[in-house]
C-alpha cells in the first residue's frame, strides 16, 4: 500500500506543527514555562499594586514592569504563532512544499530543492490534529502532512498503517 500527501509549508500548518511539538515532545517543559510565567506575572502585578494604605505610584519602575508582564502575557497566549513565525523565517527556500510518498520500508519526500529518504525509526512521536498528521523527530524538528491532500487510501487507512510501521500511538491534539 502507499499513500501520498501535498503540504505546503505555510504560516497556519507551521504554527500547527509548533503547538504538536509543544503538546507532545515538550509537554513538561511547557507546562514548567507557563507556571513560572504566571508566577512572575501575578508577583509583579502584587508588587506594583498599592496594597493596604499605600499608595499607587506610577514611576519609570512601574513601567518597565508593566511593560514586561504584558510582553510576557503576549508570550504565553501566542507562543505557538511566535514559534511557528520564528521557524518559518528559518526555513530554507524552496521547501514551502512537499509531496511525501509513504510504503512499507520508508517514506520519500519532494521539495522544489532536492528528494529525501526517510525510515520510521527516526519517528520520536506521530501526532494529530483535525487537519494534519504531525511527525515528531526531537524537540525541535517535525514534519507535517495535511489530511486533505491524501491519495493512496483513506486518513483512516493511513492512521493504521503508520501506527503499525511505527509502532506508535497517534497523540491527538
Amino acid at each position: 500500500m502507499e499513500f501520498k500527501f501535498e503540504t505546503a509549508y505555510n504560516q497556519e500548518a507551521i504554527t500547527i506543527m509548533a503547538k504538536a511539538i509543544r503538546k507532545t515532545a515538550r509537554k513538561k517543559r511547557s507546562k514548567r514555562s507557563h507556571i513560572f510565567g504566571i508566577i512572575v506575572i501575578i508577583l509583579a502585578v502584587l508588587l506594583t499594586l498599592p496594597l493596604g494604605d499605600k499608595e499607587f505610584v506610577l514611576n519609570f519602575k512601574t513601567i518597565i514592569t508593566w511593560l514586561v508582564v504584558a510582553i510576557l502575557f503576549i508570550f504565553l497566549i501566542f507562543e505557538d504563532q511566535i514559534n511557528g513565525y520564528i521557524a518559518r523565517k528559518r526555513m530554507l527556500p524552496g521547501l514551502n512544499t512537499a509531496t511525501v510518498t509513504f510504503n512499507a520500508e520508508g517514506y520519500h519526500s519532494e521539495t522544489e530543492i532536492g528528494s529525501s529518504e526517510f525510515k520510521y525509526n527516526t519517528i520520536m512521536l506521530l501526532a494529530e490534529t483535525a487537519e494534519y498528521f504531525v511527525f515528531v523527530f526531537s524537540q525541535s524538528h517535525a514534519q507535517i502532512y495535511n489530511k486533505k491532500s491524501i491519495t493512496g487510501g483513506t486518513i483512516e487507512e493511513f492512521r493504521e498503517f503508520i501506527k503499525g510501521v511505527t509502532g506508535k500511538e497517534i497523540h491527538s491534539i
